[in-house]
């Protein structure tokens, strides 16, 4: 779900310039003449904490990663990603995006990560315009070396692939090597209103003004304690870059900002204001499902084109009939349900796409066959029943890949959130089959075919296999992902009330993996991950 917090692509971050001493000299040397430069500087501000961990440039608030910020007073956990897409697959409402710009050493990052804890909402992207440097050349890290290399310059940073990037993170797509998933997304960066094109694609711009002389102090400090450079470079390159582009090119865009923060980070009136405003816009981006209203809206429909049953012969009514009796054991209901799933994965392979090719045969004699025309098949599950899925597909694909998808339902608002993502890389160009055990209103599996394209999967590409699906739920998909290939065992008619399947295979995680059903009854894979 989140790529390590690197940057959008690791080569463009280049050496910062003085990165390494001026001069050849021993080790204990540059640590006494940076601890006593350091020492120097502290009487200037307030302390700062030994543990202080370095500044991360990118991150993302999501399941897959630990909590973005913790606080003497508490943590912020994360929680499920709410829709982001309507009944039509589509997504419906992009990602509030917030542009953080000010000079270097502002506070822009401290600003974004107390707007990011008062907001206090799931999926928080934090994108640092540090990521998008410029790749250098041979003769450019020489001058960055001897801080003779402007990185305060615009042309100093890809621009187009911030816009490229900026622009997949509010539609909801995944990036490659970074980030995927947000409500909101934070931009900042000293050069966050330099280019037009990015401009429009911010919704909220804020402007962090801090007097120029706490900015170099803290620039030094920084530079000196965590990036081990001496005070003579730090200043020799503040002089020459730092500062005259601040007046050329950054301070003239704070006009361009629709809130001005004087004193950064102790400006909590405005960041209090600010927050307010992002909840309002929030709430009026929400989308709210409407269950029973999807059930309703295809009834007497016929079934789709694309779904594909299992021929119901006397060998599978017979399994149908051995797992769906309550009195089944365990043991027999894993059997069977085995047996079944072994059928469903060979039935769907005969839908992907082969070639034909020639073989020779131990005889010496050519054999006119078929072979598969892709590239690979990943399988991705849908926790956690569909996992028991993942044996068949693996005991008939030979060295398949495998990821996994939880999605539950908020019980406050009935909507399924998507908690953790973990896919395998390049899936773009692979056939996916996406695999639940049980399929009611469809709603998880809605998700989970969003998620994939998303990550640039061809919807023509994606196979949804179920043991068991309810008509609505075939539909539902069926209508938002009109190329998705439905795949199943067995389609029952009617859900009731609860969005249980009728008559149903009863929690099919419980009675395959021994444990309890829900206090009030209810079917995980129907009505808790609302699939």
């Amino acid at each position: 779900m989140a790529a390590p917090p690197a940057s959008a692509d690791a080569s463009r971050s280049p050496p910062a310039a003085g990165d390494r001493p001026a001069r050849p000299v021993a080790k204990n040397e540059i640590a006494c003449e940076d601890r006593s430069s350091a020492e120097a500087l502290d009487r200037l501000l307030p302390p700062v904490g030994a543990g202080r961990a370095p500044r991360k440039r990118t991150t993302s608030q999501c399941k897959s990663e630990p909590p973005l910020l913790r606080t003497s007073k508490r943590t912020i956990y994360t929680a499920g990603r709410p829709p982001w897409y309507n009944e039509h697959g589509a997504q419906s409402k992009e990602a509030f995006a917030i542009g953080l710009g000010g000079g270097s050493a502002s506070g822009k990052t401290t600003v974004a990560r107390m707007i990011i804890e008062a907001l206090d909402v799931p999926w928080v992207v934090l994108l640092s315009m540090d990521s998008f440097y410029k790749v250098l050349t041979r003769q450019q890290q020489e001058q960055a070396a001897l801080n003779n290399y402007n990185f305060d310059h615009p042309d100093a940073f890809d621009f187009d692939l911030i816009v490229a990037t900026l622009q997949k993170l509010k539609q909801g797509k995944s990036v490659k090597k970074t980030l995927y998933g947000a409500n909101v997304i934070i931009f900042e960066g000293i050069m966050a209103f330099a280019d037009k094109t990015l401009l429009e694609l911010l919704d909220m711009k804020i402007f962090v003004d801090t007097d120029s002389d706490i900015r170099l102090v803290r620039r030094l400090r920084r530079d000196i304690s965590e990036r081990g450079r001496d005070i003579a470079g730090v200043i020799k390159q503040y002089n020459k870059f730092v500062k005259p582009a601040f007046d050329q090119y950054i301070q003239p865009t704070m006009r361009l900002a629709d809130i001005v923060v004087p004193r950064g980070s102790g400006n909590t009136v405005a960041i209090d204001l600010i927050v307010q405003h992002v909840h309002s816009q929030l709430e009026e981006r929400k989308l709210r499902w409407d269950v029973a209203a999807l059930a309703s809206a295809h009834q007497c429909h016929p079934l789709p084109r694309t779904l594909s049953v299992l021929k119901s012969t006397p060998q599978v009514r017979g399994m149908h009939t051995i797992i769906r009796d309550k009195e089944t054991s365990r043991d027999e209901f894993i059997f069977y349900s085995k047996r079944l799933m072994r059928l469903l994965i060979e039935h769907a392979l005969s839908f992907l796409p082969f070639q034909d090719c020639v073989v020779q045969t131990p005889q010496g004699q050519d054999y006119a066959g078929k072979c598969y025309a892709g590239k690979q098949i990943t399988g991705v599950s849908i926790l956690r029943a569909g996992e028991t899925m993942e044996p068949a597909l693996r005991a008939v694909c030979k060295d398949v890949r495998i990821g996994t998808i939880l999605i539950q339902t908020n019980q406050l608002t009935g909507e399924p959130e998507l908690h953790y993502l973990r896919l395998p890389k390049d899936i773009s160009d692979d056939h996916v089959i996406l695999m639940d055990c049980t399929v009611s209103t469809g709603a998880a599996a809605m998700m989970a075919v969003r998620v994939l394209l998303d990550h640039d999967v061809p919807e023509d590409k994606i196979f949804l296999l179920s043991l068991l699906m309810a008509e609505m739920g075939v539909h539902s998909v069926a209508y938002a992902f009109p190329r998705v290939r439905i795949i199943t065992t067995a389609v029952d008619k009617r859900v009731n009330d609860l969005f249980r399947i009728i008559p149903g295979i009863g929690n099919f995680g419980d009675r395959y993996f021994g444990t309890d059903a829900a206090p009030d009854g209810s079917d995980e894979e129907e009505v808790a991950s609302a699939t």
